[in-house]
């Protein structure tokens, strides 16, 4: 399988994370499993019929389909006739390019688009990175980024701040950040900092010496002890720690 991932125009990198393109090879027949990371996407099939959403959606050849923010893993299968490219929104920023209704209704859903929000198959086909450039830059309705303060306050937290601080930093209300969370990203405030944390707990468990213990990278993350660690990565991932 060949994956890699393009920058944006550095006009839409406040709301785009990345464009991507995955193809299968010969050697390619498997399920393969994503993990929540808190933002929604879009995604184009440029091969066979693909089985997504563990095996309940097909996503067909021609067709573009809006994938809702996780809050669990995903397994999808890849063989040697895949070839799926798309594009990878920063949490919070779809509706700065699409009306739809609010996000919450689109969690861990695979829909197809309808023909007015679909890629041109033939233009990206030509050249999908100016395609995409030009077709979010025509797209982009208003420059602000919705939650910026609260998710940085998140991020830099590495998803460890409490809701009730986030609510209090941002001078609003926690049924207000709830609202907010739902309808721009899918997920609640606490959903969203717990993938936070746990994407920040993977990256410690990749780059750590094998010598670590998993409860100093629990206490470093913020769990309360490593059955609370494990636990929250067999949610995300169907994986215990020592299988990742």
């Amino acid at each position: 399988m060949k994956f890699k991932n393009i920058k944006p125009n550095i006009e839409l990198e406040p709301f785009i994370h990345s464009y991507w393109e995955l193809k299968g090879n010969e050697y390619d027949k498997q399920w393969e499993r994503n993990f929540p990371d808190g933002c929604a996407g879009l995604v184009m099939n440029l091969g066979d019929i693909c089985l997504t959403d563990n095996g309940t959606v097909s996503i067909e050849f021609g067709k573009s389909y809006m994938v809702g923010a996780m809050n669990s893993f995903k397994d999808s299968f890849i063989d040697n006739n895949t070839h799926l490219i798309g594009v990878c929104l920063k949490p919070a920023s779809i509706t700065n390019f699409y009306s739809y209704a609010p996000q919450i209704e689109f969690t861990n859903k695979t829909i197809e688009l309808e023909k007015s929000n679909s890629f041109n198959i033939d233009k990206i086909l030509r050249n999908p990175t100016n395609y995409f450039n030009q077709f979010y830059i025509d797209r982009l309705n208003n420059n602000n980024i919705q939650l910026q303060s609260a998710l940085q306050d998140i991020a830099i937290s590495k998803g460890q701040l409490a809701i009730y601080d986030v609510a209090k930093r941002n001078s609003i209300s926690l049924r207000q950040l709830e609202r907010d969370f739902k309808i721009h990203i899918g997920l609640s405030p606490k959903e969203y900092s717990n993938i936070v944390r746990f994407q920040y707990a993977l990256s410690v468990i990749k780059h750590s010496d094998k010598k670590r213990s998993l409860l100093d990278i629990s206490f470093e993350c913020g769990y309360y002890d490593h059955s609370h660690l494990a636990n929250e990565i067999k949610k995300h991932t169907g994986l215990s720690p020592s299988q990742l």
